[in-house]
């Protein structure tokens, strides 16, 4: 009985060191980010020095610091398709420093959430880019990465994981809710993702990004001419109908491109903003120019973005 529960014992001892050597996969690169992080701490510590290739100029007779300041916050979240074929892929891609990429948050197909940097730090997702008068995004936001090819739905599951992430960021840092956007809002020459399939109207529903209203293309029927009362209009009488639209029409004077830049869109290729603003408002025929029906919608935002 003895041996038999020492055996048990160096069983299950074996089992735990074999479990505990496969957790996680990524320990060597955890490693890396702890000791990067605590450089960039220890800079935060030190006092600030002059640079000595800087002009000279006379210093105070000591160092004061400031007991008035916090974290800076951001002030954007930045949605991405992968466009990779895995999750493994694109955790795989975000910590090998050859490639210079990263995101804050990797989603994968089936929900689950990799926090993969610290809210406050900056990562590199958004490239070059711009949104209003914003241009470096990557400073100013957080990236979320969602596992997907770029030609296929976005799995409910994953949805869901986003909505819940996107309510925690709104509550921990306060984005207003226009300022949930897509890669290929800030960057509509370079990019297109996340893609036309993507739920956008599933998040602003829920105070995530703003939508236009849904009756926009409406309109109603009611009488053209009516002098008098219709109880007394002649039996004789042709009434003449016309269509109204619910929303006042778009006006002649009405600038697409004006618009275009005043909900964000960096208009200087103004063929690559429009087609950014129908991935993520129309999501269909992004590659055509804007419609009649295209530009009741814009008009619709432009009014709720002013």
């Amino acid at each position: 009985m003895k041996h038999f529960s020492t055996r048990l014992f160096t069983l299950l001892l074996s089992g735990m060191v074999i479990t505990s050597c496969a957790v996680n996969p990524y320990a060597a690169t955890n490693r890396s980010y702890k000791k990067q992080a605590k450089a960039y701490a220890k800079l935060l510590k030190a006092a600030p020095l002059n640079n000595p290739e800087a002009p000279a100029y006379p210093e105070g007779d000591y160092w004061v610091g400031t007991t008035n300041f916090n974290m800076r916050k951001p002030n954007y979240v930045v949605i991405h398709h992968t466009a990779q074929n895995s999750t493994e892929h694109t955790l795989k891609t975000f910590t090998m420093p050859k490639t210079s990429v990263s995101a804050h948050y990797v989603i994968g197909r089936d929900g689950k959430v990799y926090h993969m940097l610290n809210d406050y730090l900056r990562a590199w997702h958004g490239g070059a880019g711009k949104w209003g008068n914003a241009t470096d995004l990557n400073s100013s936001s957080i990236g979320i990465e969602l596992d997907n090819n770029g030609s296929e739905p976005f799995p409910e599951a994953q949805i869901s994981s986003l909505i819940g992430v996107l309510a925690t960021l709104q509550k921990n840092h306060g984005i207003p809710s226009a300022n949930f956007i897509g890669h290929s809002d800030i960057a509509p020459v370079r990019k297109v993702d996340p893609s036309p399939a993507f739920p956008w109207k599933t998040l602003a529903d829920k105070g995530f990004g703003l939508w236009y209203d849904e009756d926009v293309l409406d309109s109603v029927m009611v009488l053209k001419k009516q002098p008098v009362p219709l109880s007394k209009v002649p039996q004789d009488s042709v009434l003449v109908f016309e269509q109204v639209p619910v929303h006042p029409p778009v006006p002649e004077s009405f600038n697409p491109q004006e618009a275009l830049r005043i909900i964000g869109f960096d208009t200087k290729d103004m063929n690559a903003a429009v087609r950014a603003f129908k991935i993520h408002f129309i999501q269909k025929d992004v590659e055509s120019p804007l419609t009649e029906a295209d530009k009741k919608v814009l008009y619709n935002l432009y009014k709720k973005y002013m």
